[in-house]
């Protein structure tokens, strides 16, 4: 809508957005999150309740700035299959940051809100942290194998905080996220992992099968996205100022095998071994889902200088 304007002109008007977006639905937030420090059950599910519709109006309204700042085609296919009650476990290849937004605009009120298992230490982000913690996005403190060898006493802590933190999920639909790859894809990260896909880097199976020993009773199904970018990996600032103009996004829901609920990935290794052939199948899957969509949707050639 706003592309008659400069690039720079578009992505200051949309950072300036943000920001207030930003501002304004965290006081809003945090006003609801007091009342839920109270010790009545029916008061804090519905704090609960109304804190995710804040998060989602957020979200909406980052959409807003998106389609003001440019005119982005999206062809999406899947998304018909999401349920908005449903219990998720949610992954995606990680390209770029524009990947998260991309996935909060087309999956918002399809499913229920993502949220991401965070480092303990993230609580204490200015703003954002106290954000997260408000909507239960759950906090876990994961230990090294050098540091359990050192303190035998804390294994299996990391998964017990886990339980704890995941028991509110139980009365509010959850849609738990995780990037497989957990980085950005990068030519240089590719070519120093020597990575087997073509265009992706190797999962890292450990993340997922930790939230289902955590949460296995729940999340039965995953949600499988492959994202492709036509124009190349895009920077924040080219979606700030309008200049991602297509993004493919394809969505799969699969089945997670009752086999691979609530097990000890850490310390079974014929179950990590299994359950790492099951993920590497299902990114052999989505290396060649990219490689059909980079021949159907190829990068155009830049302009002549």
């Amino acid at each position: 809508m706003l592309s008659f304007l400069p690039p720079v002109v578009r992505g200051t008007l949309s950072t300036l957005l943000l920001i207030c977006n930003t501002l304004i639905c965290c006081s809003v937030l945090f006003a609801v999150a007091l009342f839920k420090l109270l010790p009545i059950p029916a008061l804090k599910l519905h704090c609960t309740r109304i804190m995710i519709r804040i998060a989602e109006f957020w979200i909406h309204c980052n959409s807003g700035w998106m389609r003001l700042a440019g005119n982005t085609h999206w062809d999406i296919q899947g998304l018909e299959q999401l349920d908005y009650d449903g219990w998720y476990l949610v992954t995606s290849n990680h390209q770029s940051w524009v990947d998260i937004l991309v996935l909060q605009h087309n999956l918002n009120r399809r499913m229920p809100m993502l949220k991401f298992f965070l480092k303990q230490e993230l609580i204490w982000v200015p703003v954002i942290g106290l954000c997260w913690w408000a909507l239960d996005f759950p906090f876990m403190k994961r230990y090294s194998k050098a540091y359990l060898a050192r303190h035998p006493e804390k294994a299996g802590q990391d998964v017990a905080t886990t339980r704890k933190a995941c028991e509110k999920f139980k009365t509010t639909p959850v849609a738990v996220f995780n990037f497989l790859e957990g980085t950005r894809l990068t030519d240089s990260k590719h070519a120093e992992q020597q990575s087997p896909f073509q265009h992706l880097l190797r999962p890292k199976s450990g993340g997922i099968a930790f939230v289902l020993d955590a949460m296995g009773q729940q999340l039965r199904s995953l949600v499988d996205i492959t994202i492709h970018y036509p124009e190349g990996s895009p920077s924040f600032w080219d979606l700030l100022s309008g200049k991602v103009n297509h993004v493919i996004m394809r969505c799969q829901i699969r089945d997670i095998p009752a086999e691979f609920l609530g097990q000890d990935y850490q310390n079974d290794a014929e179950f990590r071994e299994r359950f790492q052939s099951w993920v590497n199948r299902l990114w052999q899957e989505k290396d060649a889902l990219l490689g059909t969509l980079h021949h159907d949707y190829p990068q155009p050639p830049r302009p002549q200088a």
